[in-house]
């Protein structure tokens, strides 16, 4: 930490004319970048020096095709090589990435290019389909690019590297020129578009890769966060490249007992990944099969880590589990940082000093015991420069100097945090952070369905479900579902498949409880909160807060 919360903000900031490309692709040329395993054993390294050429070739034809300065390009990539090649490219031009999920659905996708007016989109083939059927509804949009497969209509990605001249100058951009548009879900509305400028990878970099992660150039890194969410931007991208490190990604699905192999047989040195992650490696059968005697930082986000799984992975592999705090809109703000002592319970401490405090409504720092909304300095280089398009929506999130972020918590008399809730009705479930009212919107959409409200619900091993209350609207199908278990069970699969088929499929009610009506305030606004407690009375609730987006 630094001396003063002054000094400390002082080496936040970037130059005046920075393009955090550069600070990716200026790194020794013979050093390896990354490492790609396949599910069904393929492996794939580069170098520093081949991702570069790879970009600017990409970029440079990008270019010719009118791609320029300030557009903007939908990205939807699984783990692969490319993905990172593609950010790289968009941003040498000083062109804006749109970070896309791969579980991104038409809907989604038509929505995004839309509201960010984007100029196209470059897409895996594996997830052209969607692409494509969102595009129809966007005929602006006319870039369309595919990576692996060709595709009629579509150019071929590794046609427009291999036939580049040569490779592109990465554009001088200014600090505060925007770099990412990515979408987060709201309690209200359609998903919000979160602006993120150059600088603010700068100050990200020193606050996640250097203080939380610990990365040393001369480690393999292996985050595991899927691109297009924002956690895959904070970590596998800006802090483990612009560190100069080496990393590892896996194209195949979540398997513990692969997960924990790979660890083994790669060497990787730091981990980041999801809580729900960490708990079922905690719960593999035999665990000293494993050694994971080069991991020396793990690091865990996206939702509550129980104190069983740090226990475990301290017991078996002499390592801490520590966790983080933060938000799509700004960066890692409470964490147990590596010169952090670790309270099982608490968010640790203030990464930045003087960037976090808690706050009353008037917007007044509280004392320690005392529970407030957790706030950030409005100046602080590492937060988002507002709402695309939303000015209302930007300002609605500021009281007075502080940015808050719709958490509660109290602090200690010696600085750390101790999460008290949501303010809002946000739902954060296995890392994946869901606003209920998409799942509300899909669900209404259903015949069936007069009205309905989503909440979390607890659930041991993804910290939170999403829980629907649905209210139907034939009385006598309300009276058979009650009374029938197998006919009940049949229209909560059929009303899960359909949202399913609407929106991202992580977002479904995984439980459905039918009502005949639901709380609402005296002006008809559905009272979440009194379902969320309903649910949750009888739960131990947790006292920490998780990463969102």
């Amino acid at each position: 930490m630094e001396s003063s919360p002054i000094a400390a903000f002082a080496q936040l900031i970037a130059p005046e004319t920075y393009n955090l490309a550069s600070a990716i692709l200026d790194k020794d040329a013979s050093k390896r970048a990354l490492i790609w395993r396949s599910d069904n054993g393929l492996r794939r390294t580069l170098t520093y020096g081949e991702l570069r050429s790879e970009s600017l070739r990409l970029a440079s034809s990008l270019y010719d095709l009118g791609l320029r300065q300030g557009d903007r390009v939908l990205v939807l990539m699984p783990r692969r090589p490319e993905t990172y090649a593609i950010y790289l490219a968009i941003l040498s031009l000083g062109a804006v990435v749109l970070p896309g999920s791969e579980l991104l659905m038409p809907a989604d996708i038509a929505y995004r290019l839309r509201h960010a007016e984007a100029k196209g989109v470059i897409a895996h083939a594996s997830l052209a389909d969607r692409a494509e059927a969102a595009l129809h509804d966007v005929p602006s949009a006319k870039l369309r690019v595919v990576v692996e497969a060709p595709r009629e209509g579509w150019l071929s990605y590794e046609d427009l590297v291999r036939s580049a001249p040569n490779e592109w100058e990465v554009t001088p951009t200014r600090r505060d020129d925007l770099a990412f548009l990515s979408y987060t879900s709201g309690t209200t509305g359609y998903p919000k578009g979160v602006m993120h400028v150059h600088g603010w990878a700068h100050a990200h970099w020193h606050i996640a890769a250097k203080r939380w992660l610990g990365i040393e150039p001369t480690d393999v890194v292996w985050a595991t966060a899927g691109p297009g969410w924002a956690k895959w931007i904070w970590s596998p991208f800006v802090a483990t490249l612009m560190s100069g490190a080496t990393g590892f990604h896996y194209g195949g699905r979540f398997d513990a007992e692969t997960f924990l192999r790979l660890i083994d047989e790669e060497q990787v040195n730091v981990l980041c990944a999801t809580p729900t992650e960490y708990r079922l490696m905690a719960k593999v059968d035999g665990l000293e099969r494993f050694r994971l005697s080069s991991l020396r930082q793990a690091v865990s986000a996206g939702e509550p880590l129980n104190r069983e799984v740090i226990d475990t992975f301290r017991r078996y592999f002499h390592v801490n589990v520590r966790d983080g705090y933060g938000q799509t809109e700004n960066t890692l703000l409470v964490a147990t940082c590596v010169d952090t002592e670790l309270r099982p319970g608490s968010m640790g401490r203030p990464t930045v000093e003087g960037a976090v405090e808690i706050v009353d409504e008037e917007g007044r720092p509280l004392g320690p015991g005392q529970v407030g909304d957790i706030a950030v300095r409005r100046d602080f280089p590492a937060l988002f420069r507002g709402y695309y398009k939303d000015v209302e929506r930007t300002e609605a999130q500021y009281r007075g100097p502080w940015y808050i972020t719709g958490d509660r918590a109290e602090k200690d008399e010696d600085g750390y945090l101790w999460f008290s809730g949501r303010a809002d009705d946000i739902i954060i479930s296995a890392g994946y952070t869901i606003g209920p009212f998409e799942v509300e919107d899909a669900l209404v959409k259903h015949p069936a369905v007069r009205e309905c409200a989503a909440v979390a619900s607890p659930d041991e091993v993804r910290g939170a479900i999403v829980k629907a209350f649905v209210v139907l609207k034939d009385a006598e199908l309300h009276r058979l579902v009650a009374t029938d278990e197998a006919r009940r069970e049949a229209l909560v699969s059929e009303l899960q498949q359909h949202v399913k088929q609407i929106t991202a499929p992580y977002k479904y009610p995984r439980a459905i409880e039918f009502v005949e009506d639901l709380p609402k305030t005296a002006s008809g606004k559905i009272r979440r909160v009194e379902l969320r407690e309903r649910e949750w009375k009888g739960s131990r609730p947790s006292r920490h807060g998780g990463q969102g987006g």
